[in-house]
């Protein structure tokens, strides 16, 4: 890939989140690596397709949602923008190994060891987004920032950031460990009064509605959820106003009481 835009145009720490004008140089490469004919074909065909006696089905929600087609697409730009330069990305870009194996064959490298990066390297920030604390770590090195974060999750952010500012406690629905719910809490505790606590089911859901409800062993509670609060989190008093978000790869229905 090669680029006929200067590669040195940008401020040091700044963060990029409109697309470099690119579409067109790289469309050839994402037609190559993400089209099918044969997805097509079927999904003419009304997502069935018979051939030779065969029938192939086709999920009804299928392919990119518009947040990731956004990532892949800025991802791939970031590579024709600087040809020449170190591309890092703080984590896989979605969770698609196929994506991330393609970005890697065009050396853009996947790391968490921050120390290895250097002012003139550029650094993709994921669809899932990243912590505060590794945002601020990569500005303050200076290195250019890509930000392919995916809008719905930056609304999320938003609403635990009004419930944070609220004093209200963010009961979050997701995975913990997941890469976006750590970014997500990690919003949280950018205020005084912020609160958090994740679920990961209805099963959890369910102790908390019985917690709020009717009480129970603070310390019980504290053990069971000890990975999946914030710091000093006390049900007693932290329970008392409460407002839901929910990691966008999971279903809403799955956390409600």
């Amino acid at each position: 890939m090669t680029s006929h835009l200067k590669p040195d145009a940008f401020e040091p720490g700044q963060i990029v989140r409109k697309s470099f004008g690119l579409k067109k140089e790289i469309q050839d490469d994402l037609v190559r690596d993400y089209h099918s004919d044969i997805v097509q074909k079927i999904i003419a065909s009304g997502n069935a397709y018979q051939e030779n006696g065969i029938t192939f089905y086709l999920a009804s929600s299928f392919g990119f949602c518009y947040g990731v087609d956004r990532a892949v697409e800025l991802a791939y730009e970031t590579r024709e923008r600087f040809p020449k330069k170190r591309i890092f990305l703080t984590a896989q870009i979605i969770h698609n190994p196929r994506v991330n194996q393609n970005l890697q064959e065009m050396g853009v490298q996947i790391t968490t060891d921050f120390s290895i990066i250097k002012k003139e390297d550029v650094v993709i920030l994921p669809a899932f987004g990243a912590t505060a604390s590794q945002i601020e770590e990569l500005r303050q090195k200076g290195c250019v920032l890509v930000d392919t974060i995916c809008g719905s999750v930056l609304n999320v952010w938003k609403r635990v950031e009004s419930y944070a500012e609220e004093g209200v406690t963010s009961v979050i629905h997701g995975k913990y460990y997941h890469e976006e719910t750590q970014a997500t809490s990690s919003r949280v505790l950018g205020y005084p009064k912020g609160k958090y606590l994740v679920v990961l089911n209805m099963e959890e859901s369910k102790i908390v509605c019985d917690y709020i409800r009717h009480g129970g062993n603070k310390q019980e509670f504290l053990k069971k959820f000890e990975k999946q609060v914030s710091p000093g989190f006390d049900p007693d008093q932290d329970l008392a106003c409460a407002g839901v978000a929910n990691q966008t790869t999971m279903l809403m229905s799955e956390s409600h009481c």
